[in-house]
């Protein structure tokens, strides 16, 4: 009897390995729901909208362009190496701009850009680093950064509904919590 229990666990160890999402997805399919999946990516990305819409002049565009083009950069670095603050730079930055978005921060295309883009290398770096085996950093990086666009452009829509009070003191209440759900991250 010990023998058969010790072959049946034996047999079914490769199994544990299916677990983990990801299997059976392309890179591409993969790409695309890592921002989804994580709360952490999602508010950021969806802040990043909500405080680039809030910016003015070329700000406005800066923010989510330099985001994804920093964050690419990062994937590239992260598939071959990393950082042990990188977790933490990332619940930093969904507190960052949820606080950004709850006190009205707007800032200079310079500013913006360089927040934006110093976040969204440790964005990059998790991507890079959590790149499925079987994928190719183009593949899963192109499914990425169409959703963090998308999420950008979700963020920035919403933050465009409505221009009186009652909308803005809404997106100030929706930064804060972006902001108060970073630091229950941060703590957790």
């Amino acid at each position: 009897m010990k023998k058969i229990i010790i072959t049946a666990a034996a047999l079914l160890l490769p199994a544990a390995a299916f677990a983990h999402t990801g299997h059976g997805t392309s890179g591409f399919s993969a790409g695309i729901a890592h921002p989804f999946m994580g709360l952490d990516h999602l508010l950021a990305m969806l802040a990043v909208g909500l405080w680039s819409a809030r910016q003015v002049g070329a700000a406005r565009w800066a923010t989510p362009v330099t985001f994804v083009a920093v964050m690419a950069v990062g994937a590239i670095v992260g598939v071959s190496t990393s950082l042990a603050i990188t977790e933490f730079m990332i619940i930093a930055s969904v507190v960052a701009f949820g606080a950004m978005i709850a006190f009205k921060v707007r800032s200079s295309a310079v500013i913006a850009g360089a927040v934006a883009g110093t976040f969204a290398l440790f964005h990059g770096l998790a991507h890079g680093a959590e790149m499925p085996m079987m994928s190719t950093l183009f593949t899963y990086g192109a499914g990425f950064i169409l959703a963090t666009a998308l999420l950008h452009a979700i963020g920035f829509g919403l933050a465009m509904l409505g221009h009186n009070k009652a909308a803005d003191v809404s997106r100030r209440i929706a930064g804060a919590g972006i902001a108060v759900a970073g630091l229950a991250m941060g703590v957790a």
